[in-house]
């Protein structure tokens, strides 16, 4: 499964190789995390839904999105496995995102309630997905203590 993760604006050097760290600890062969640039537009938005692929399910993020665990996205990570379609992740810049972008959307997802720079979100996404498949797989990275 390919994850395309389609934001705005260009991060500073040390978030962008934060990303790239867990885009490459992910197995090729298993899940692909790619950061895309969407093209032109006159608004944020626009410029990511133009950079969709028709057959891509959609998934926002946004603040006031569904609130899940570590383990809760690992289990919608093999749901959208199961589908066998590739997944387009948006995540709005300082415009946010409006209506056309969450209407369209199988999930809007919240990491948190607080507020994050949309740079910053691109690299807890990545860490999110890494730990998500981790806990598919069994991989020590993901170690929770039982009280």
């Amino acid at each position: 499964m390919k994850i395309r993760l389609i934001a705005v604006g260009k991060a500073p050097r040390w978030l962008a190789e934060g990303f790239d760290d867990y885009a490459r600890r992910l197995p090729a062969n298993a899940l692909r995390l790619e950061l895309v640039s969407p093209g032109r537009g006159r608004t944020d938005e626009e410029r990511m839904l133009a950079a969709l692929r028709e057959q891509e399910l959609l998934v926002v993020w946004e603040r006031r999105g569904q609130r899940l665990s570590s383990e809760g996205l690992a289990k919608l990570l093999g749901r959208w496995r199961m589908t066998g379609r590739d997944v387009a992740m948006l995540i709005g810049g300082v415009e946010g995102l409006g209506a056309a972008a969450k209407d369209r959307a199988a999930h809007v997802l919240s990491l948190s309630d607080m507020t994050f720079p949309h740079q910053l979100a691109r690299v807890l996404v990545a860490e999110q997905l890494y730990r998500a498949w981790a806990i598919d797989n069994n991989h020590p990275y993901h170690r929770m203590r039982r009280p």
